[in-house]
């Protein structure tokens, strides 16, 4: 299964791509690793954005989309602009996506702690949000 991780903040949607086949857990070569939304965020720009979401996981035939949930209340809550890129998200009926709380990650990670440390995979230190993510969905599906 190929499930997409992705980290919602600011303006930028940033993905990490994992997939787990008999076993075995893989990093997928991605050519983006962030979408980011104008500043603008217009009617058309969330529309852009939406179908430039959805050719990149049909490119990459992407199973499942898991976002990592932001508070609404707190020193951490989301912003405006975070939200309505999940929404744009959610909305594309070709995919299946699912939101994780922090709390599910968190918990998920503690009982399947990952086997090599997170330099090593290869990505960008700003992904590391949303391979956690990815990594935390196929351990709960399990």
């Amino acid at each position: 299964m190929r499930i997409c991780g992705v980290e919602l903040s600011s303006n930028d949607a940033v993905v990490c791509l994992l997939a787990l086949d008999r076993g075995q857990f893989s990093i997928e070569e991605c050519r983006v690793r962030k979408l980011t939304l104008k500043k603008d965020h217009t009617r058309e720009e969330l529309k852009y954005f939406q179908s430039t979401f959805l050719k990149l996981m049909d490119d990459y035939k992407i199973d499942k989309v898991v976002i990592k949930e932001r508070l609404t209340k707190g020193k951490f809550a989301g912003g405006a602009i975070s939200f309505k890129l999940e929404a744009t998200i959610q909305l594309i009926e070709e995919l299946d996506v699912v939101l994780l709380s922090p709390t599910q990650i968190k918990s998920a990670l503690s009982e399947n702690p990952l086997t090599i440390p997170f330099a090593e995979t290869g990505l960008k230190v700003f992904q590391e949000s949303a391979f956690s993510v990815a990594y935390a969905a196929h351990m709960l599906k399990k």
